[in-house]
């Protein structure tokens, strides 16, 4: 499997915040992988330099073997590159049939082909009965398909989930998870900004963890983890070494248990 999307030194400053610092990541061609990390540590900043709304200060960004470091997002888009918005603005007077072909239309300028490759897209997420429902009456669950649906319409080679379980109960985590993993089997490659655990773990075959700016850790999702700078950027310095202490004092109590 070969790279798909190479990130080189990148780098991003608001003023005087370093919000993403000298990141380099390579996703390959035709896996799932997730990109996570605390709150307001640069993931959804990384991916607004990696998909071209936002231009780096320092670095480039390379998609099929292409340097694209700045382009805009629609020409990103074209060429197989797409992402999703963690706030979901779909449009709301129009029915989720349409709100989908707008993304069909990107290499689709009839009208009726949209619409129809609408429908098949929209059998992949699971929302077929709601194909003739107007996006303002679908529920958060349902706006969360819909923005994957509108991703998906525009044919991508790398889809860029960013938080796509956000708001969900456990009951609709569980119903995303096997649609998420529906997408990277049918052939799109997939990197996700995800916070839910349960998703990383069970799609995720590789990860990258971002703090501060930085990138700190990566392997498998339990290699991640298991490491200790990852638990204390979750959790706060000291922690990872209590909750090593505290394992050791219960496997020592359950060993001179009779």
């Amino acid at each position: 499997m070969s790279a798909l999307l190479q990130i080189e030194g990148v780098g991003k400053s608001f003023g005087g915040l370093k919000a993403v610092q000298n990141v380099s990541l390579t996703v390959t061609e035709g896996r799932l992988s997730a990109l996570i990390g605390p709150n307001g540590a640069g993931k959804t900043t990384l991916f607004a330099l990696m998909s071209g709304f936002l231009t780096p200060d320092t670095g480039r960004v390379v998609f099929a073997g292409q340097d694209i470091t700045g382009q805009a997002p629609h020409l990103n888009a074209r060429m197989g590159l797409t992402r999703t918005f963690q706030i979901v603005q779909p449009f709301a007077a129009q029915t989720v049939r349409e709100n989908i072909a707008v993304g069909a239309h990107l290499h689709l300028p009839s009208r009726s082909q949209a619409l129809a490759q609408a429908e098949s897209v929209a059998q992949q997420v699971g929302l077929t009965p709601q194909l003739d429902k107007l996006a303002s009456d679908l529920t958060v669950a349902g706006r969360k398909r819909l923005e994957l649906a509108r991703a998906l319409a525009t044919r991508p080679r790398l889809l860029l989930l960013d938080e796509v379980l956000a708001g969900l109960n456990p009951q609709e985590i569980a119903e995303m998870i096997p649609v998420v993993q529906g997408i990277a089997q049918s052939g799109v490659t997939v990197l996700m900004i995800e916070h839910v655990m349960q998703a990383v773990m069970s799609l995720a075959q590789e990860v990258w963890v971002l703090a501060q700016g930085q990138l700190i850790a990566q392997g498998t999702p339990a290699e991640v983890t298991n490491n200790k700078a990852v638990v204390e950027a979750y959790l706060g310095h000291g922690t990872a070494e209590r909750l090593q202490k505290t394992a050791a004092r219960v496997q020592a109590a359950q060993e001179v248990q009779p």
